[in-house]
């Protein structure tokens, strides 16, 4: 087997022709400026290369599946990607069954589980028997089996592992279905009883869907011999009206009152399903899920089951105990606390039971310790993936990767820190290891400085972003990169002269103070903490500690409202003007949103261009212009530029569109061309790029201008925003904010905004945040970046840990303050940033 993996000439995108040798069987990490080539020698040339050699293998490869721009690779292996999408959006999808670890425990419960008999109250113990795998298809073959209570002789049906599974009916709670919430339809957000049909009483139905729908009923009540009025108000219908336009003519509660009636068959003749009625079935096509349809979702309110206390399980499967513990206590446990439990089981069993379970209780014990290595052991294993993080969800996937025992493959990991404090980060790096350590080669794209430490091999890319970047500038352990003149990272690691000098002044803030009184949201352990005002801020912390909660749960969701759910009271709202929220939620779904058009300048530019000379002579107008409406897009692949390859079981593969190759427009909206440049040559550019061409353009060039302040220059207009990551994506949201100029007091409030961003850029993100209030403004960040906690003026520290062992404000002061508060993880680290 080679010793390493050859690239000779990678060229793709910004890659500058570049050969060079990354050592099998190590930890290897690719590292850089934003914008510099990582992802795409990583992902756009290793990745690719990977998938269609395993395709061509399987005899699978059309024409259409191109090789990357590279002369050769050779010495490559089959490969797994890690990033940071969540993928699964399925509600009933959780921590506990992503890992597996809930499908043992659910194996212990069946061969363990003590209950109580229905018949007499007393306890029927488990009987210990074979154990089996953990195949739920052995269970399901042959008759259900029974056993008796040992005092009554009442027969009771076997526990089996579906009795524990909220997915299945025998064990799933009957009012939820095993969600574990129930949704309840907001009728005051539906219907406003003080407006007419006309006037606007459904209050999603727009001018045109209401005559359209008043039409239907009017039939209807034609059909059934009644007056629909559409101009008297809500409040005054009668109940036949009033049942008709809430719940349609099919349904019992309308149909009570027209039993001998057949409801009309056509929505011609008055066929109307129901304005209740249809919000339910479009939210049931979600599968329950809120965020399924922003269009339904939002008039549903979830509220915890009644039946089964959010527990999801039926009565008789939470009634089940092993060690005193039911399932459903034990996965609302944090990670942490399910290993303690677990590691004392076995002394509690006797030698039959050790014996049959002994592969169990072996094996889950580990599964739980990969998961709390990659500093996720504040998680609990009823926690919805739909709800994790990026950095979350791609640890928890290397979890389980490092669990498969595969050898000989090459990972590649997309920044899998991101989110972690420097604490956690140790724990990441063990599973790194060990994954490398089991034969496989592990190349990690990286910014943190202790993982570039532990890694045997780095490569450094640059030497700057977009077309400045493209070049291997440094490569081996990191010490040497020290020595390399030309490495953006090597110059990070010997400048000290960033770090400030101990004493400096902090900015004392304007002297007023926002003020969170009684916090107990969540795992909040009813906490005060005052925000100076005129301030940077760090609200820090270990991973789920409660800082998320503390920032967007309380303070976010609504900005006029001191008295909200989750604390006694907000103080100091008067003295804020203006707020803006930046977290990293996804930007969109959709495919066609692209940086262009999230930051609005593609309007502009559709404008600059259709206003040109030529433009006008062939009659083009902005909408020509347009890659999302028909008339000047190539219809061929709908002025997307790719066509979407189905895969069958591996990812989707887009490749170039062969109509219009790639350039989304018809050959006579490319005849229009702006100082030598196309709009699709524009939509290929880079930001940074385009500022030479644009820069007489005052409104474009003031965006352009901030997004490389923000440090995404390397970001191509055309790049669709389901491609970012969560802190690119959030560093737009903040450039689009920013350029929306305000003279009143605003407050800014950060989801970890270097997430992805080189020590190098950081710098230049911390100048941004300095000048914001600098001009009055007041940045609060939630963040585990040392070199922003470091510049900030107060810091409020959480923990002590994640979970139910955090929630308390441990320290809030300057950073020597909390530098010197020994009950601080944060602190520890700051001494040394202080040094």
């Amino acid at each position: 087997m080679k010793e390493a993996i050859l690239i000779q000439g990678a060229r793709e995108n910004n890659l500058k022709n570049i050969s060079l040798s990354i050592p099998r069987n190590r930890l290897v990490v690719l590292t850089g400026p934003s914008g510099s080539g990582k992802s795409t020698l990583a992902m756009d040339t290793l990745q690719k290369e990977c998938q269609r050699q395993y395709m061509e293998s399987m005899g699978m490869v059309t024409d259409s599946i191109s090789k990357p721009k590279v002369d050769s690779i050779a010495g490559l292996s089959p490969s797994i990607s890690v990033g940071q999408h969540v993928t699964n959006r399925n509600p009933r999808s959780t921590v506990g069954t992503v890992t597996d670890i809930y499908t043992y425990l659910r194996l212990l419960y069946a061969k363990l589980g003590e209950r109580p008999c229905p018949s007499c109250g007393s306890t029927v113990p488990p009987s210990f028997e074979e154990a089996g795998g953990l195949s739920e298809e052995d269970e399901a073959s042959g008759q259900p089996q029974y056993v008796r209570c040992p005092n009554c002789a009442a027969e009771l049906p076997k526990l089996t592992m579906g009795h524990f599974s909220f997915n299945k009916p025998e064990g799933a709670c009957g009012t939820c279905d095993g969600l574990g919430s129930v949704a309840s339809l907001n009728l005051e957000a539906v219907f406003d009883e003080e407006l007419s049909l006309r006037g606007g009483c459904v209050t999603f139905w727009y001018e045109s869907l209401i005559d359209y729908q008043n039409s239907i009923l009017q039939a209807a009540a034609k059909h059934y011999a009644f007056v629909f009025d559409p101009d008297l108000p809500l409040k005054e219908y009668g109940r036949v009206q009033r049942d008709l336009l809430f719940y349609g003519v099919e349904s019992e509660d309308f149909l009570r009152h027209f039993p001998n009636v057949q409801p009309p068959k056509t929505v011609g003749r008055g066929k109307f399903e129901g304005v209740v009625t249809i919000l339910w079935r479009r939210y049931l096509e979600k599968d329950g899920d809120p965020n399924g349809s922003a269009s339904v979702g939002a008039y549903f309110r979830q509220q915890t089951c009644t039946g089964c206390q959010g527990t999801k399980l039926n009565k008789e499967s939470r009634q089940v105990t092993v060690r005193g513990a039911a399932i459903a206590e034990i996965s609302s446990w944090a990670l942490d606390d399910v290993l303690l439990w677990l590691n004392d089981l076995p002394s509690s069993l006797p030698p039959a039971g050790r014996e049959m379970l002994e592969p169990v209780l072996n094996d889950l014990p580990e599964r739980l310790r990969r998961v709390i290595d990659v500093g996720l052991g504040y998680l609990s294993l009823h926690r919805q993936t739909v709800t994790l993080s990026g950095g979350e969800a791609q640890r928890i996937r290397l979890a389980s990767l490092l669990g498969s025992g595969l050898t000989g493959v090459l990972y590649i990991l997309d920044e899998p820190s991101a989110g972690l404090h420097p604490r956690d980060t140790e724990g990441l790096i063990h599973v790194l290891k060990q994954l490398r350590d089991l034969g496989n080669t592990v190349l990690v794209i990286e910014h943190d400085v202790e993982v570039m430490r532990a890694a045997d091999h780095v490569i450094d890319m640059g030497p700057g972003a977009g077309a400045m970047g493209g070049t291997v500038v440094g490569e081996g352990p990191l010490e040497t990169l020290k020595l390399c003149e030309s490495s953006v990272t090597g110059a990070y690691l010997r400048d000290e002269s960033h770090r400030l000098a101990p004493g400096r002044a902090r900015r004392q803030g304007n002297g007023s103070f926002l003020t969170i009184r009684d916090a107990h949201a969540r795992n909040l352990k009813h906490i005060t903490v005052s925000f100076p005002l005129g301030c940077l801020i760090s609200v820090t912390g270990v991973s789920g500690s409660g800082k998320s909660t503390l920032l967007f749960d309380l303070l976010a969701p609504d900005e006029q409202a001191a008295k909200r759910e989750g604390c006694e009271a907000i103080t100091g709202l008067e003295h804020i003007g203006n707020w803006i929220t930046v977290d990293q939620s996804p930007l969109g779904r959709m495919q066609r949103s692209n940086i262009a058009t999230y930051t609005d300048v593609f309007t502009s530019i559709r404008n600059l261009f259709a206003g040109l000379p030529e433009a006008k002579r062939s009659k083009l107008t902005s909408k020509h212009f347009s890659f999302n409406t028909p008339g000047g897009r190539c219809e061929n692949c709908q002025g997307l530029g790719v066509l979407s390859l189905h895969m069958h079981f591996l990812p989707n593969l887009e490749v170039r569109c062969p109509a219009c190759r790639g350039r989304r427009f018809q050959d006579r909206v490319l005849r229009v061309t702006y100082k030598g440049h196309t709009i699709s040559d524009l939509l290929d550019m880079t930001v940074q790029e385009s500022l030479s061409v644009l820069k007489d353009q005052d409104k474009m060039s003031r965006t352009i201008e901030l997004l490389c302040e923000v440090g995404l220059g390397y970001l191509q207009w055309g790049q669709s925003v389901t491609t970012l990551s969560g802190g690119e994506g959030q560093r737009i949201k903040l450039a689009k904010e920013l350029s929306k100029k305000t003279k009143t007091h605003t407050l800014y409030l950060l989801d970890e905004p270097t997430t992805g961003l080189h020590p190098g850029d950081v710098r230049q993100l911390l100048v941004l945040l300095n000048k914001l209030v600098d001009a009055g403004h007041t940045v609060m960040v939630v963040e585990h970046n040392m070199d922003v906690i470091r510049e900030s003026d107060w810091i409020v520290d959480l923990g002590p840990e994640g979970g139910e062992a955090g929630g308390s404000l441990v320290a809030a002061g300057t950073p020597e303050e909390v530098a010197a508060c020994e009950a601080s993880h944060t602190g520890r680290f700051l001494r040394q940033a202080l040094r």
